[in-house]
């Protein structure tokens, strides 16, 4: 949030914005749903004060769970995205394992040369 300059529009990580649509949807689709199912029937009345209940519930806990899930981001450090191990390089990959003797031995008998 440091990085953020006053004027400019918010990245979408560090905005309400994209929290608060994540949280409004699913409260949406739990109304409709609690709305539907709860009724029982369309010969019966629709139950609004149920509906409300788990839209408001819905979107609370969203809520919550996207704010604990945006606090816990944290980016990469820098050296972990310019390669290690056998390929430092992605333009030469190698082509499969290479096997490497260790620097104090010398060359090893083969077991066809018996």
């Amino acid at each position: 949030m440091a990085d953020q300059k006053p004027g400019e529009p918010r990245k979408m990580r560090t905005s309400v914005k994209g929290p608060l649509m994540f949280s409004a949807f699913w409260g949406v689709v739990v109304f409709f749903a609690v709305l539907i199912f709860a009724s029982g029937g369309s010969a019966r009345t629709p139950r609004f004060d149920l509906a409300f209940t788990g839209a408001g519930i819905a979107f609370i806990v969203s809520l919550v769970l996207a704010a604990m899930l945006s606090m816990t981001h944290k980016e990469n450090a820098e050296h972990l995205g310019k390669g290690s191990g056998i390929n430092l390089s992605s333009k030469k990959p190698s082509h499969g394992p290479v096997m490497q003797r260790p620097a104090g031995d010398a060359e090893a008998p083969d077991a066809e040369t018996h």
